[in-house]
C-alpha cells in the first residue's frame, strides 16, 4: 500500500494557503488568490521529524536507557512520539476538511482511512511477525493483540474527523480571521466530555482482585508447557500504579488479557528487577495503546484541530504563530497544573497531564518548525523530514516495525542465524 492522502501518517494536507511574501503582497494580491497555493513544507517536515523520533528511540533505546519509555510516571523522549503523531493528523484533518461539499461522504472516507490503519495495525503489531532473529510467521488468534500504535491514532482521527465534519460551524467562511474558541465550542465541548470520561472511569471504576497466567514449560514442545495460576490483589478505586489501575481492568474485561502487550515497559520498574521478590504483576500483560487511554488520544488530535483551523482562517504569519503560541502555553500550564495537583505525567495511562503537556510541546515544537521551514524558508535544514514525512506510512511499515529487517535477514549462509542482521546486533551487543 502506498503513501498518499488517505491515512493521517503520510499527509492528508495537500494543500494550505501559504502566506505571500511580502514581495508578492500590494499590487499582485489578486494574482496570488487566484493561483494554486503550494502546501505548508512544515507540516511534513513536522511529520517526518516525529517518524525520525520513532525510528531513533526504538533503536538507541537499548544503547541510551535515557531516551526509551519511561518505565512507568515522568517523561523521556520517546514518550513525546505518539503525542506528536496525533496532533499532526489533528492538524491535517483541519487541513483536508476545510471545504466539505457532503458529510455524508467525508465520514464514509474518514472510517475507511481508520479502518485501513486499524488492519495494517493488527498486522504489524498483533502478533502475526515473530521479529528479529525468528523467520517464522503466524499468530493464534486466541493471543492476537487487537490494540497497538496505528489502531491508537486511528481512534483519535475517527473522533477527531467526526467533529470537524459534524461539529464544526457552518456558517464561517474558511479563511476569515474569527475567534476560534468562540465558533469550535463544540470541539472544546466534545474534549470536555472524552476528559471528564476518561477521568470519571481512570478515578471511580472499582478494580477487583483479578489473575493471570504464566507459562512454565517442562520441556522443548508446547505440549510439555505448564502454566502457574498469580493472582493479584487489588479491592480499589482510583489506584494508577502498574497493577490495579482501571485501564488494564477494562482491557481485561473487553479484550481479553490474552489479547493484551505482552512486554509492558513497567517491567524495567526497579521492583521488577527482583526476580525473586518482585511482585506478581511485574509478569503480567498490559497494553499502553489500550482502550481508556484512546479517549485521551483522541484529544490530543481534536487538540491538533484548532492548530489546523489556525491555519485555515489566518493568512499572516504573524497572526498565525501568535494564535498557536496562545494555545500552546495555557495548555501546557494546565498540564503542568494537573501533575502538582497528583495526576501523574504517565504515557502507559495516556493520563490527562500527560496529554496536555505533550501536546503542548507538539504544539511549541510545530511553530518553531514552521517558523523555520515556512517563514524563513530555510528548507535545507528541514528537506529530509519533509521526505520522511512525505512517506512517514512507508517508512514506519519497513523500519519501526521492523519489515525491512525481517526481509533482509531472511537471506541467510546455511543457517538462519548466518545473516547480515544477527551480525550487526552480535556487534552492538559487545560493544
Amino acid at each position: 500500500m502506498g503513501d498518499g492522502d488517505y491515512h493521517p501518517l503520510p499527509g492528508d494536507a495537500e494543500s494550505v494557503a501559504e502566506p505571500p511574501t511580502r514581495a508578492q503582497s500590494g499590487a499582485t494580491t489578486t494574482t496570488i488568490s487566484t493561483r494554486k497555493r503550494p502546501r505548508l513544507a512544515s507540516l511534513d517536515a513536522f511529520r517526518g521529524l516525529s517518524i525520525a523520533l520513532m525510528i531513533f528511540v526504538d533503536y538507541a533505546g537499548s544503547i541510551l536507557p535515557a531516551v526509551t519509555h519511561s518505565a512507568w510516571n515522568g517523561l523521556r523522549l520517546a514518550d513525546y512520539v505518539m503525542p506528536f503523531f496525533l496532533f499532526i493528523a489533528g492538524v491535517s484533518l483541519a487541513l483536508v476538511y476545510k471545504r466539505i461539499p457532503n458529510k455524508k461522504e467525508a465520514t464514509q472516507k474518514a472510517v475507511l482511512r481508520a479502518l485501513e490503519l486499524v488492519f495494517l495495525g493488527i498486522l504489524l503489531q498483533g502478533g502475526y511477525l515473530h521479529g528479529l532473529n525468528d523467520l517464522t510467521y503466524g499468530v493464534d488468534l486466541e493471543k492476537i493483540r487487537w490494540f497497538g500504535i496505528l489502531q491508537r491514532i486511528a481512534i483519535g482521527y475517527i473522533i477527531a474527523a467526526a467533529c470537524e465534519i459534524w461539529l464544526s460551524p457552518s456558517d464561517i467562511a474558511r479563511g476569515s480571521e474569527i475567534r476560534l474558541h468562540k465558533k469550535y465550542y463544540f470541539h472544546w465541548g466534545a474534549m470536555l466530555l472524552l476528559c471528564g470520561t476518561y477521568l470519571g472511569l481512570l478515578y471511580g471504576l472499582y478494580v477487583p482482585d483479578w489473575q493471570f497466567k504464566v507459562e512454565k514449560s517442562s520441556g522443548s514442545t508446547i505440549s510439555n508447557a505448564t502454566f502457574v495460576l498469580k493472582t493479584v490483589n487489588c479491592g480499589i478505586r482510583g489506584d494508577v500504579g502498574p497493577a490495579c489501575n482501571s485501564a488494564g481492568f477494562i482491557d481485561r474485561s473487553i479484550l481479553g488479557i490474552d489479547h493484551l502487550y505482552k512486554k509492558p515497559v513497567y517491567r524495567n520498574l526497579k521492583e521488577c528487577q527482583k526476580l525473586e521478590s518482585a511482585p506478581s504483576w511485574c509478569l503480567a500483560p498490559f497494553d499502553p495503546e489500550g482502550i481508556l487511554g484512546s479517549l485521551m488520544a483522541a484529544v490530543c488530535c481534536i487538540i491538533g484541530l484548532q492548530y489546523g483551523h489556525v491555519l485555515n482562517h489566518f493568512q499572516e504569519h504573524r497572526d498565525r504563530l501568535l494564535k498557536m503560541l496562545w494555545l500552546s502555553f495555557p495548555i501546557l500550564v494546565l498540564g503542568l497544573l494537573l501533575a502538582f495537583l497528583g495526576i501523574p505525567l504517565n504515557k502507559s495511562l495516556y493520563t490527562t497531564s500527560y496529554t496536555l503537556v505533550t501536546t503542548a510541546t507538539a504544539g511549541f515544537s510545530f511553530c518553531i518548525m514552521y517558523l523555520v521551514v515556512d517563514v524563513y524558508r530555510q528548507r535545507w535544514m528541514s528537506f529530509v523530514f519533509e521526505w520522511m514525512g512525505r512517506h512517514s506510512l512507508s517508512i514506519f511499515i519497513l523500519i519501526p516495525s521492523n519489515i525491512a529487517i525481517i526481509i533482509i535477514q531472511g537471506f541467510y549462509w546455511k543457517l538462519p542465524k548466518n545473516n547480515i542482521v544477527h551480525w550487526i546486533v552480535s556487534i552492538v551487543k559487545h560493544n
